[in-house]
């Protein structure tokens, strides 16, 4: 059965915040929960960002949810070896509900050690290494590489009986097509229906027929359109730069300044906007009839509670009820 889940947003809140959010999430019916994984915020308006990997054990430990991260184990910030340790150390402690997605990643995040921030052929080069080192490392080997990302004799001693997956992230179809022959899986972000299916096709053909789609949306709920619009542009127009570009900015003040002519009716192919549940469900259902399995609501506003509810009581049961046709559907198809 499809999944419907809840975006934790690091940027925007203090992670014992979000703990709070993710446990009324679970409460209210939201059956899965994916978190970010950034160092600094993209815009000084959010205002936070926590270590999601200490985060995410306390998630685990306070829900029955399964989690997914988002991450970019290139070897600048994170190198594979220790990601692939703590990937294994939450699958061993909650079996069966964890699972990550890697991405090539933004300078804003992986800059800060020091280190040269590759272009990105380098930066696909390096994220094809970590998941193939990672997946070693699960299986028990000891590993020694050289390569983009040195590995010298590194074995894993706690690992889980079956191990996550490595589901990846992509943005184009490009990228999607490149990533399906190694992936387990493909997560994008909400965009135009047209531009969607031609990503899916693209994930298809590269070789992921069969694999499992995940879906990031970003919307805006609140009490009124204008509103959900206002919250939409203080907190997040910066998803409306494209993936070439955030990818190289370095500090939110230049998020920031990047999209200060951002208008909020400039938003509406990034950020779902409105007020209206039934519209709300009326998308997430599109979502679904284009092959998604589990979608991940991030409402990109601070109103973290009102929406929490609102989905909580309207949005997830009206959606079960469109799953289980969708099933019923099939099922008398099949008989057929």
């Amino acid at each position: 059965m499809p999944k419907i889940g809840f975006h934790a947003s690091h940027e925007q809140f203090a992670p014992s915040a979000l703990l709070a959010c993710v446990k009324a999430a679970a409460k209210a019916g939201f059956s899965g929960a994916m978190s970010s994984d950034h160092f600094g915020p993209w815009s000084e308006a959010q205002g936070h960002s926590g270590f999601a990997w200490s985060w995410l054990g306390a998630a685990m430990a306070s829900t029955d949810l399964s989690f997914g991260i988002v991450t970019t184990p290139i070897g600048l910030r994170y190198h594979p070896a220790i990601i692939a340790q703590a990937g294994a150390t939450l699958a061993e402690m909650f079996p069966g509900r964890f699972w990550m997605a890697l991405g090539s990643g933004e300078a804003l995040n992986e800059r800060i050690t020091g280190l040269r921030w590759p272009a990105k052929a380098e930066r696909n080069a390096r994220l094809k290494e970590a998941a193939e080192v990672m997946r070693a490392l699960w299986a028990g080997e000891t590993v020694t590489r050289d390569g983009l990302i040195p590995v010298e004799e590194a074995k894993l001693y706690s690992r889980p009986a079956e191990p996550p997956r490595i589901v990846a992230a992509a943005l184009t179809p490009e990228t999607a097509r490149w990533v399906a022959s190694w992936a387990d899986g493909l997560i994008t972000i909400n965009k135009p229906v047209e531009q969607q299916r031609q990503l899916i096709e693209a994930f298809r053909e590269g070789g992921g027929e069969g694999k499992p789609l995940f879906l990031q949306v970003h919307l805006s709920y609140a009490a009124s359109d204008e509103q959900a619009r206002r919250n939409a542009h203080e907190q997040w127009r910066t998803n409306t730069l494209a993936g070439t570009v955030a990818a190289e900015l370095k500090l939110p003040e230049q998020f920031d300044a990047a999209t200060r002519f951002v208008r909020p009716e400039d938003l509406d192919d990034s950020v779902r906007i409105s007020a209206d549940l039934s519209r709300h469900i009326d998308w997430i259902a599109e979502d679904l009839g284009l092959g998604f399995e589990e979608i991940y609501l991030h409402n990109v506003g601070q109103n973290q509670r009102a929406f929490i509810e609102a989905f909580g009581e309207k949005v997830l049961p009206a959606l079960a009820g469109t799953i289980a046709g969708q099933s019923t559907h099939l099922r008398d198809a099949a008989a057929g």
